[in-house]
Order: structure tokens, then C-alpha cells, then sequence
């Protein structure tokens, strides 16, 4: 019989051909093997695992919840060779992590942090226009910074007006239209582009200086400088809105106006979610609880069809 660290390499191999990408779960996976190593068993039991999850005690209780939810998921694997495994039990650990509230950019906000970003100060003349096509895009797209940065020249189909979006979230690919208007911002930019990279040039739509992908740790500090300039995060704050908030904000701009536009929104909604590359429409519907403008909208809606059948 293979030995449980075996097992995990097996386990992490299968998922990941299954498009998973399992960062956490190696590391969470590895560190529970040498706990069981130490404890000088290779039997996994739910008395083991729950003392394994819970061992760091500065961290919050939904963490050790999803350490205790990878060993649970490879124990179900595991128990189908060794029938001594056990699986831990669903809620042994309850707790889930709190959805961060999403903020919502207004446009002007949003035109101020573009302008900032096209006038601030470079380290190569490319740079501001980067930035400005970059938080342009996230803003407009609703794409993940991290899909922003991987994209590639050959990923824009400048005829249809479509971006393709490569080995996202759960290893899938979709493809985002963009209007005519941002395709057009973002053909001159790969112009200019072109015209300073052409001899560096690593393929990267938005690179760095030195022609390669964008690191995303710099981009999330430049625009923490540029949001403290603008004033939505304060001048020493360590929180405050978040690159992701520009897929809220374009998420929640898309649910308002179908509301208002006494559209199907139900009927509709599979169509954000896939444009959004969500793993489940549960996912988009956490837009219409988790947001009180659209709440508002829901109930406004609800109110109208009520009069209409008195």
C-alpha cells in the first residue's frame, strides 16, 4: 500500500487534471502528513485532523475550518484504499470566512483614479498609460486583476471586439466582449506599446519596464498610492476599496440596470455569471444579499408587480 504522503501527491495530481489549482491545499496537505509523521501513525483519524486544524492559535476559526476541509476532502479520497481512514464529520468545525463588503466605486471616482494614474510620476514613459488601460479595463471588463495581467497580445481579437480569457479561476477559459469604445483606448496603447517594447517585447499586453508580465504585488501598491491621492484610502490606512472591488462594482452597475430596466434578472443572471467566470451562479446571486442599493432595487421591483395585481 502507498504511504499517506504518496497518497497526497496521487490525490493533488488527479484534482489538479480536474483544472483545480490547489495552492493551499498542497501546503495544508504537506504540513498534515509531517503531523502525522510525528505522531508516529499513518491513520488518519477526526480526533488527529481537528487537533491538526486547530493547532495555530492566532489564526481565525474559519481558517481552521478550511485546514480541517482539505484534510476532509483527502481523507474521503484516502478511505477508498484504506478502509481504517476516517472522514472528518461536515460540521466539526462550523465557522465560515466573512465575505469582505464590497465598495462600490462612483464614477467619479473612478475617472479620478484613471486620471491620476495617466498623470503620475514614471519610471519609463509607458508606465502611466499602463496603469491607466489597466484599472480601465478592470473597471469596464469586471475581469481579476490576476486575469488582466496574463493577458497576452494574442488574446484580443481586434475584429470582434473580444477578449479571450486564458486558464482562469478553476483552469476555465471564456470570452469577455469589450464595446468599441475600450478596444479603442486599448489598440492605441498597444501601439505606443509596441513602438517602446520592440525589442523586449515578452508577449505581455501589460508589461513592466523591462517587457515582462506586470508583478501584481507593485500594481496592488501603486494603487493603494493612487487611491490615498485621491483620498478613498487614508494616508497610513492598511484597508480600504481593492482592485477587486472594480468586479463588484461592475457586477452589482450590471444588476442595478437590468432592475431598472424591468428586465428578467433571473433569467439574465447566468449570463453574468458566466461573463464573470463565477464556478456557480450561487456565486453572482451573493451580489443581490450582499449589496443594499440592490436590495432597494429588488424591493422596489417587488413593490410595483404587487400594486399591478391589487
Amino acid at each position: 500500500m502507498k504511504t499517506v504522503r504518496e497518497a497526497v501527491g496521487d490525490y493533488l495530481a488527479l484534482r489538479r487534471s480536474l483544472g483545480f489549482k490547489l495552492k493551499k491545499h498542497q501546503r495544508f496537505l504537506q504540513e498534515f502528513t509531517s503531523f502525522l509523521e510525528q505522531e508516529s501513525t499513518s491513520q488518519i483519524t477526526s480526533r488527529l485532523a481537528l487537533l491538526w486544524a486547530t493547532q495555530p492559535q492566532h489564526i481565525q476559526p474559519a481558517e481552521w475550518a478550511a485546514r480541517l476541509s482539505v484534510v476532509r476532502g483527502f481523507a474521503r479520497y484516502w478511505s477508498a484504499t484504506d478502509a481504517t481512514t476516517e472522514v472528518p464529520p461536515d460540521g466539526l468545525l462550523p465557522y465560515r470566512p466573512r465575505r469582505a463588503k464590497p465598495y462600490l466605486y462612483s464614477d467619479e471616482q473612478i475617472d479620478q483614479l484613471l486620471e491620476t494614474a495617466k498623470n503620475m510620476p514614471a519610471a519609463h514613459p509607458l508606465q502611466p498609460l499602463t496603469y491607466y488601460c489597466l484599472l480601465g479595463l478592470l473597471a469596464v471588463a469586471g475581469l481579476r486583476i490576476s486575469e488582466a495581467l496574463n493577458l497576452r497580445d494574442g488574446d484580443i481579437d481586434w475584429s470582434e471586439g473580444v477578449l479571450t480569457i486564458r486558464d482562469a479561476k478553476f483552469g476555465k477559459s471564456r470570452l469577455v466582449p469589450l464595446h468599441p469604445s475600450s478596444l479603442k483606448v486599448l489598440s492605441d496603447y498597444a501601439v505606443r506599446r509596441s513602438h517602446l517594447f520592440a525589442s523586449q517585447d515578452s508577449g505581455y499586453f501589460f508589461p513592466s519596464r523591462r517587457g515582462a508580465r506586470l508583478d501584481e504585488g507593485q500594481v496592488r501598491r501603486t494603487f493603494y498610492t493612487l487611491s490615498r491621492q485621491i483620498g478613498i484610502r487614508g494616508v497610513v490606512a492598511s484597508r480600504g476599496p481593492r482592485l477587486h472591488d472594480f468586479r463588484h462594482r461592475f457586477a452589482v452597475q450590471t444588476l442595478l440596470h437590468w432592475h431598472r430596466n424591468g428586465e428578467d434578472v433571473r433569467c439574465r443572471l447566468p449570463i453574468l455569471s458566466t461573463y464573470l467566470g463565477h464556478a456557480h451562479v450561487s456565486d453572482t446571486y451573493w451580489y443581490v444579499s450582499g449589496t443594499p442599493e440592490l436590495m432597494e432595487a429588488v424591493a422596489a421591483r417587488l413593490e410595483k408587480r404587487w400594486e399591478a395585481h391589487r
